[in-house]
């Protein structure tokens, strides 16, 4: 009999524990948005460093809370929901500003009339960066409701990448930019992002990589390995993993594109006749 009421009473408690387990993603979402909050008070108060890396751990903080909401089985519209207001504040709002305070609003030694036309540009390249990023956003929400969709990858630069591209340069180089042509090319390189992240250039989502199986050996030497490389040298190790992840879309592009026209040529190219006689 007692072993009965055991059994029932953790049948009772089974939806109760699910409920607790579906807070811990929530807590890793909310942990994202502070970040995101860290990062804009941060660059305020001109500590660029610190707000690069809120950002850097906010993104893993958005990676892992998908991750265990799909390993407990506690995904729900709420969480996604949830997920997009704080994407929007740590990688839209929170790199803009960066941007816009660390690339632009520093330029020393340039007319005044000519820093106020170089920030305008700053502030609408970055304000397009966070509209971009919002109608990422919206547009990964749709398809996410969408059957059949494919997980293997993103249509568009995903935003917590483009906002990881921002914050690894700054943490890469620290010091805001003061010249005129920098920030220039700053300008530009947010304005491609943005462009990114409308685009339909296909990015690897790695949703596929299944946690539940035993990693092999050597995955988790690599892991250990990046994660010291992180630790030692970070600023060089983050820049080129951002800038890898962010090439490596349109380079996927070019090749697709250039094996088409190949096959195209191939196809159109007519096969040599036997000449007569022999």
């Amino acid at each position: 009999m007692k072993t009965m009421s055991n059994r029932k009473k953790r049948l009772r408690d089974r939806p109760r524990f699910r409920t607790g387990l579906s807070v811990i993603p929530s807590l890793f979402t909310i942990g994202n948005m502070f970040c995101g909050y860290y990062a804009i008070a941060a660059t305020l108060q001109e500590n660029y460093d610190y707000a690069a890396i809120a950002i850097g751990v906010g993104t893993v903080l958005d990676t892992l809370d998908g991750r265990i909401a799909r390993l407990t089985g506690t995904a729900s519209q709420f969480g996604l929901e949830l997920d997009s207001l704080a994407d929007i504040l740590t990688f839209g709002v929170a790199p803009a500003v960066l941007a816009l305070n660390w690339g632009i609003a520093s330029l020393a030694g340039v007319p005044a009339e000519f820093a106020q036309d170089v920030y305008q540009f700053g502030w609408l390249a970055t304000f397009g960066f966070l509209i971009c990023g919002a109608l990422r956003l919206a547009r990964f929400n749709v398809l996410a409701h969408k059957p059949g969709g494919s997980s293997r990858h993103f249509v568009g630069l995903p935003i917590p990448a483009a906002a990881g591209v921002i914050a690894a340069i700054v943490h890469f180089r620290q010091r805001p930019i003061e010249l005129v042509g920098s920030a220039g090319l700053w300008c530009l390189l947010v304005a491609l992002l943005a462009f990114l992240m409308i685009s339909s250039v296909r990015y690897p989502s790695f949703k596929d990589l299944d946690l539940k199986k035993p990693l092999p050996r050597t995955a988790i030497v690599a892991t250990a390995m990046l994660i010291g490389l992180i630790f030692y040298y970070s600023g060089i190790v983050l820049l080129l993993m951002a800038t890898t992840y962010l090439a490596s879309g349109p380079v996927a592009r070019l090749a697709q594109i250039v094996r088409r026209m190949m096959s195209r040529d191939e196809q159109e190219t007519p096969e040599p006749h036997p000449e007569d006689g022999m």
